[in-house]
């Protein structure tokens, strides 16, 4: 038999579901929802990354903000694709995009018009497809944002869910009758009164909630996830994974249904290989990052940490130091991202001072987990000089002097340091914190212990830390001085009379340091400083 067209094919397995659900409830044919909500089968492949691609540092994307391709002001995947060899040279193996799907705020991308659609502003499936291809080609593996808890109101399925109670597709949402009492998140009413009842939206009423006991709700969100698979995407980044249930006006957070759920469909995406799934929830990140839930989260608490450890804070030194004798190695760390509950970027966190960048993010360059550097944070990009807390974080990418993003008129104004911290002036000089951070991205590369190994002998003395990297081929230790003044790291647990040759920062003589041996040694470290070592006996 000869194969149908694609568009037909999807066309006949869109009447297919629409039939199989009047059969189901008993009803007419459901109206046509205006988004494509047909099975998708997913094809396996045999990934083309580098193995261990999933263990390099990520960089968080706001495409909006990232290279604009055609003067509209407003960044886009060719744009993104155009800059994948700046990327590819810092180190990066993969990419997290926030999200490129349709949607109705034009801003942040969170408000789902179209959960198989890409943003008209982005550009289209193809040059999604393209970039995929692209990145692969670099060894940069593509992570796509994906909200499964909300849509946008504008979504046609919430449109003909708000119609009435006998729509079909009503229960897609989450309806009452009448609006329950008693409820309050975040200080606000989740529920929206219309003339056809009240829908539950507990992050605005701009975004009601999915129904995610609905199989057909479920069964619709892994078929996209499918989707994106499909046209080249290596995994996922989901929403909000603390809100997916609720049981009433206590029990609209972390509830216990949440875990197994994220955990079905982790396993019913991995058919032919695993695929990078890390899920946000800053309420329980090391319970997410659980192998009975997401396998990993974003490390909500350590970035605090990170941060205040840049900043001298003994207390937070001790935190980073102990995080990973407790914490998978599964976490994805950071020190700042989109939101600005997340905290400040990491140069205005810093005051401005490019040497407690250095200490501040080294540490989760050098740690277990698997590192996602914010766009710009590379080049001590500050925040744009705007009233909004979320805008500021969301400025357009600093390529040069003059910004560098756009031919034509920005969606935003520049960062504030565009003129000194950009990517063409750090590039030409050898001691940039764009040197910094490729050169610490080098380490991760080609040091399989610092990728992967076991994180062993982490100490504090005064505000110097250490730690080290251990594979069976591989002994590294780190030493980060997060004081003004000279400081020392009392190294131990190194073999007897080990040699450690320095890595980092480059020595003339390549700097031979020997254990006694009991395996202890004590290393001086200058004010504010990062030293890494490659220990053999």
């Amino acid at each position: 038999m000869t194969a149908l067209p694609n568009r037909l094919a999807r066309a006949l397995l869109k009447m297919l579901s629409f039939v199989c659900a009047a059969v189901v409830c008993g009803c007419a044919t459901p109206p046509d929802p205006g988004v494509d909500v047909s099975p998708v089968r997913q094809v396996p492949h045999a990934s083309t990354l580098p193995a261990g691609w999933e263990h390099g540092a990520f960089m968080e994307v706001y495409v909006r903000g990232f290279q604009d391709s055609d003067g509209d002001g407003i960044g886009d995947l060719r744009g993104l694709t155009r800059r994948l060899d700046y990327l590819q040279a810092l180190g990066i193996k993969g990419l997290w995009l926030m999200p490129i799907t349709a949607n109705a705020d034009h801003a942040h991308g969170y408000w789902v018009t179209d959960f198989r659609a890409v943003d008209p502003a982005y550009g289209t499936l193809a040059d999604f497809e393209e970039l995929a291809r692209q990145a692969h080609a670099r060894g940069i593996g593509i992570v796509v944002d994906y909200v499964i808890n909300h849509s946008s109101k504008e979504n046609p399925l919430f449109a003909q869910s708000a119609k009435g109670k006998a729509n079909p597709w009503r229960d897609w949402y989450v309806w009452e009758d009448a609006k329950p009492s008693g409820w309050s998140i975040l200080d606000k009413d989740p529920w929206t009164t219309t003339p056809n009842g009240a829908y539950f939206a507990q992050f605005g009423a701009e975004i009601p909630d999915f129904n995610l006991r609905n199989p057909a709700v479920v069964a619709y969100h892994l078929d996209s996830l499918r989707f994106w698979l499909n046209h080249g995407a290596d995994g996922f980044r989901i929403d909000a994974v603390g809100h997916l249930f609720e049981n009433g006006p206590g029990g609209w957070s972390m509830q216990p249904e949440n875990y197994p759920f994220m955990a079905r469909v982790r396993r019913e995406l991995d058919v032919d290989h695993p695929h990078v799934m890390v899920c946000e929830s800053p309420a329980d990140p090391i319970g997410f990052a659980a192998p009975g839930a997401c396998g990993s989260a974003f490390a909500f608490g350590h970035s605090e940490a990170l941060v205040k450890a840049g900043l001298g804070d003994e207390k937070a030194i001790r935190a980073v130091a102990d995080y990973f004798l407790t914490a998978p190695d599964t976490m994805a760390t950071m020190v700042s991202n989109h939101d600005s509950f997340a905290g400040q970027r990491l140069w205005d966190a810093m005051g401005g001072d490019a040497a407690r960048v250095r200490v501040a993010a080294a540490a989760y360059l050098l740690q277990p987990g698997t590192p996602y550097v914010y766009y710009g944070e590379e080049l001590g990009m500050s925040a744009v000089d705007t009233p909004g807390k979320d805008g500021r974080l969301r400025g357009p990418m600093s390529w040069t002097p003059a910004g560098g993003f756009t031919t034509g008129a920005a969606y935003s104004a520049p960062s504030i340091n565009v003129p000194t911290n950009n990517a063409q002036a750090e590039g030409a000089d050898p001691g940039s914190l764009l040197a910094f951070y490729t050169a610490m991205l080098r380490l991760r590369n080609t040091h399989p212990a610092i990728a992967t190994g076991r994180y062993v002998a982490p100490r504090v003395d005064g505000r110097t830390m250490s730690f080290q990297r251990v594979d069976a081929d591989e002994h590294i230790a780190v030493v980060i001085n997060y004081a003004t003044a000279a400081g020392a790291a009392s190294l131990s647990g190194l073999p007897a009379n080990a040699h450690l040759q320095r890595l980092y920062p480059a020595a003339g003589s390549n700097e031979l340091r020997s254990a006694d041996a009991q395996g202890s040694l004590a290393v001086p470290a200058a004010p504010l400083s990062v030293q890494v070592f490659l220990v053999s006996r």
